[in-house]
């Protein structure tokens, strides 16, 4: 409760707050057991098995839908040009079907995802298609515009998942945070599905911060050549006790 001294007429108030330690469910609905379990196992940079529920950098959580730079998106191995775009959408339209990225030659997938942002990236969802077209493995790269099927394999990402079958949407990556901050660009590869020839996703979902980042319009003011008449001057002609200009 809050409390008061009283000291020489002076009055100071002292309210006490508590804190409350915020963490986002996957979803609104899902139980505290769900919750424990829709978090998958990352990989890398010391491949930790666990994760810090309480670590306070999570903080709150938004989706990051509305800071994807969805005209600059782009994968490697889709079946249709362009479709991998489809797959970020409101996740409140997550169940629509109809909207997928497919993989062409083989299980594997490369998505790339700019943001219109400074990012703080805590968490990645992904929904596929059930049974062996499910991803099974899913790799992490930030502010690399290079990524492609001729190098990843060789480079290091900055974490990796083993990952579980998720059909509604419910699974959340949590990313080491220390890691992803500062995202301008994220590069996904799906490096594996569970046996399929190809890997199908309906739905990737980010949640994180994001700074916005601002616009500086830089004016360039040009002073005209200056006109004789613009800086004429009136002074009284002493001898003639009359007015002229000179230059």
């Amino acid at each position: 409760f809050p409390f008061v001294i009283f000291s020489y007429d002076i009055v100071v108030y002292f309210p006490v707050y508590k804190t409350y330690q915020l963490r986002m469910s996957c979803r609104d609905e899902a139980t505290e057991s769900d919750h424990h379990h829709h978090h998958g196992h990352g990989h890398g940079d010391g491949h930790d098995h666990d994760h810090d529920h309480d670590d306070p950098e999570r903080g709150m959580e938004q989706s990051l839908f509305e800071y994807i730079d969805k005209t600059k998106v782009f994968a490697y191995n889709e079946a249709v040009t362009e479709s991998c775009k489809d797959v970020f959408k409101p996740y409140s339209e997550k169940d629509n079907r109809e909207k997928f990225v497919k993989s062409d030659a083989d299980e594997q997938l490369i998505i790339h995802i700019p943001f219109t942002g400074n990012v703080k990236l805590k968490s990645i969802c992904v929904m596929g298609e059930g049974g062996e077209c499910h991803p099974s493995h899913m790799k992490a790269f930030i502010n690399r515009d290079d990524v492609d099927f001729d190098n990843v394999e060789d480079m290091e990402p900055v974490q990796e998942w083993d990952m579980v079958e998720d059909l509604q949407g419910e699974m959340e990556y949590e990313t080491r945070i220390t890691k992803f901050q500062g995202v301008y660009n994220l590069t996904l590869f799906f490096s594996d599905n569970f046996g399929g020839d190809t890997t199908k996703i309906f739905y990737i979902g980010l949640k994180g911060e994001c700074k916005a980042v601002a616009r500086r319009i830089y004016i360039t003011l040009a002073e005209q050549a200056a006109r004789p008449e613009d800086h004429q001057q009136k002074i009284k002609d002493m001898t003639k006790n009359t007015m002229r200009n000179i230059q």
